[in-house]
């Protein structure tokens, strides 16, 4: 009987401890299937916004420095994002097949980054040769991976090729594609890409400190710790800070001002009627004892609304795209390169979306489609020769001097 109760014991505690294991590893995974691992239910959040905290303001001061530093400055950094953006996703599809190892998967990468870009006499020997031939030279380096990766096919290895080079194109798209709106934007105005660029910023920031403090209501299952209240309360906030942020850039002429050429020197430009400000009369609609009866609004300020509705409520689906796919891949970021945030691409998904719609939405209804004497003479002091020039000087005087009708 004693031998009998001694077996029997053990069994019986060491089943209630397997027991008890079983039922410690599946209510986490209860919760998280729930969504209801919210910021607010983390006991850990303080830690995590203090490291967050601090590498934002490092990053803040670093962005800030390189904006006042100009033009060049600005695309260098959009094009070291890209580059650490598409290590990120490589690396992440060779975690993904670690076990194959085929020659040359990763085609040669060359996106169209300064489509916009003139250059000035003094750096025109040195750049003017590359602006002009870029779309050849990339075209070229695209062929020339596009045939290596035929020749290198192999039998019963298709699929997982052909995968790869999805891939590739996918990374082509996402980053180099987006970004090359990104540098366009740059040099018709810092505005145009400092705006949006902020207001992803605030969202970001908006949504996280509601979502902390006041996060009850999950948003969506794709990212569970994104909550109803933190998306609200960023919308609203997003869109205020669009309509102020825009009239405190719009009276710097070094964030409004286009850059035409590759020099660095400071702008002086007039600003446009976009950036003169306009009076509206409150007479009729406020209190005869409210001490203000006019204001003062910068057109662009109607036009950072739009833009601020963008980020607060469409730009916030990139991040829930890159959410899916790390889900997809089971990580929860993409690098670990910024304390706290991850990787360069968990930071700059909603960036991509945001830089696409500026360019489109500044092309679409803020630059004047209409051609003028600045625009035209711009183009003929880059593309014409001074042969040329002076070819076209001399025949403007003869139709003038032999008064042919000209259109009004």
């Amino acid at each position: 009987m004693q031998r009998d109760t001694s077996t029997t014991a053990p069994s019986t505690t060491s089943g209630r401890i397997r027991h008890r294991k079983r039922s410690n590893e599946v209510i986490p995974e209860v919760s998280k299937a729930n969504g209801t691992q919210l910021l607010v239910n983390d006991k850990s959040k303080y830690k995590s916004m203090l490291i967050r905290a601090y590498s934002s303001i490092w990053m803040i001061g670093g962005f800030v420095l390189i904006i006042y530093m100009g033009h060049l400055y600005i695309t260098a950094m959009v094009v070291v994002i890209q580059i650490f953006m598409a290590k990120e996703l490589f690396n992440l599809l060779r975690r993904a097949h670690e076990d194959r190892q085929l020659p040359g998967f990763r085609l040669l990468n060359c996106p169209r980054l300064v489509n916009t870009v003139t250059s000035d006499m003094v750096l025109y020997r040195l750049v003017s040769s590359l602006i002009k031939y870029h779309m050849v030279i990339c075209y070229a380096l695209y062929i020339a991976g596009f045939m290596w990766f035929i020749l290198t096919l192999k039998k019963k290895m298709y699929k997982y090729q052909f995968g790869q080079y999805a891939w590739t194109h996918m990374i082509l798209i996402v980053v180099f594609g987006q970004s090359s709106f990104t540098v366009a934007s740059i040099f018709e105005g810092i505005f145009w890409f400092l705006l949006p660029a902020t207001l992803i910023v605030i969202n970001d920031i908006a949504a996280y400190i509601f979502g902390f403090f006041f996060g009850k209501t999950p948003l969506i299952k794709l990212s569970p710790k994104k909550t109803w209240e933190g998306f609200i309360g960023a919308s609203v906030t997003t869109i205020i800070s669009a309509f102020m942020l825009a009239d405190i850039m719009g009276h710097s002429q070094w964030l409004t001002c286009p850059r035409k050429d590759l020099s660095t020197s400071w702008l002086h430009c007039d600003p446009g009627p976009l950036f003169k400000p306009e009076s509206y009369s409150l007479r009729g609609w406020i209190p005869h004892w409210f001490p203000w009866k006019e204001v003062s609004i910068l057109p662009v300020q109607w036009h950072a609304l739009c833009l601020g509705l963008f980020a607060s409520i469409i730009a916030p689906f990139g991040g829930f795209f890159a959410s899916g796919f790390k889900r997809a891949f089971k990580i929860k970021d993409f690098g670990d390169s910024i304390p706290g945030h991850g990787g360069i691409t968990d930071r700059m998904d909603c960036q991509m979306v945001m830089a696409v719609f500026a360019y489109i939405y500044h092309q679409s209804f803020v630059v004047q489609q209409s051609l003028s004497v600045e625009m035209i003479l711009d183009q003929i002091l880059i593309n014409l020769s001074f042969n040329e020039q002076e070819a076209l000087y001399l025949r403007l005087g003869e139709i003038l001097q032999q008064g042919i009708p000209r259109n009004s």
